[in-house]
């Protein structure tokens, strides 16, 4: 049995434990969150440091991307520099194949017409591989990293755009604390709807779960969510905004998604290799052994 642990930096309120099998081997897949305590979330890497076969950042991410450039952010790298032995993973890697795969897919077979449809990506730089497809598909996209992660009413219209600013921006906000830009805790569980012009006039919402719970409107009718992780409790609030359709990137398990952290880290353990030395391909190579493809929860169909 291969044992996959998400320490996050989120409410211990959607804390699961999951026992699958995938590809002939026996995996325990775990979320811990410690509600947006920094201390408690170190120690959690600390403790669990060659107990167990990869552990996912989770509720944050290491780093942020843009084009071929990391952007580490300082604080979460310094409460993680205690682990010497087990892989540690944020879901980077998966956001490079899996992410850019499903909006590849949900593309080329028509399923989405992207290349007519109004897009909302609520930030790129943390979904970079699905920021670059959806620039390929020819959508019209909106991009909200100044809108939702900083606060600045200015709306990003195209994937250069993003690339100049972050080119500016990320160098400065990695190494400022991490809460700031993103929400740990109990704030994960509190809605500020948030520049609502850009969600009712998109035809598709992509990007982070919990960026786009925070900010969306109460109603969201006829509206497509292209996201990653969602719970039973996500699914019916989505259903109650009027949402038409969701996709998540990431597989269902007893009936809901894990994060990409958690899908990373059981890659990880099962080719026993460092994330770093793990290649694009070779992501791609188990996702297709697994049978993947983007999940589709039907929720108010007509």
């Amino acid at each position: 049995m291969k044992t996959v642990v998400s320490v996050s930096l989120g409410t211990s309120k959607r804390d699961k434990k999951d026992e699958v099998e995938l590809l002939g081997e026996k995996y325990t897949l775990e979320r811990r969150g410690t509600d947006g305590d920094m201390k408690k979330f170190g120690e959690l890497f600390a403790e669990l440091d060659g107990k167990v076969d990869a552990l996912g950042v989770g509720g944050a991410d290491i780093y942020l991307v843009l084009e071929d450039k990391k952007y580490a952010f300082r604080e979460i790298l310094n409460l993680i520099k205690n682990v010497k032995t087990t892989p540690i993973v944020d879901g980077g890697g998966l956001k490079h194949t899996l992410e850019r795969q499903t909006i590849e897919a949900l593309n080329d077979s028509n399923e989405i017409d992207f290349k007519n449809s109004k897009v909302l990506l609520v930030s790129a730089v943390d979904r970079f591989g699905m920021a670059q497809a959806l620039d390929k598909t020819g959508a019209k996209v909106v991009y909200g990293d100044l809108l939702f992660g900083i606060g600045v009413p200015i709306a990003l219209k195209s994937y250069a755009s993003v690339k100049s600013f972050g080119k500016v921006i990320l160098p400065i906000i990695t190494k400022l604390p991490f809460k700031w830009f993103y929400p740990t805790g109990e704030k994960q569980e509190k809605r500020t709807p948030k520049f609502p012009q850009y969600f009712l006039g998109a035809d598709i919402i992509c990007g982070d779960w919990h960026y786009i719970r925070k900010f969306m409107p109460d109603k969201m009718p006829g509206k497509i969510i292209i996201t990653q992780t969602l719970r039973k409790a996500d699914i019916d609030f989505l259903k109650g905004a009027g949402v038409k359709t969701a996709y998540t990137t990431t597989p269902m398990i007893n009936g809901e998604t894990f994060a990409t952290n958690v899908m990373e880290g059981m890659i990880v353990a099962h080719l026993g290799k460092r994330p770093e030395d793990i290649t694009p391909q070779e992501y791609l190579d188990v996702l297709t052994s697994l049978g993947w493809k983007p999940n589709r929860i039907d929720l108010n169909p007509a």
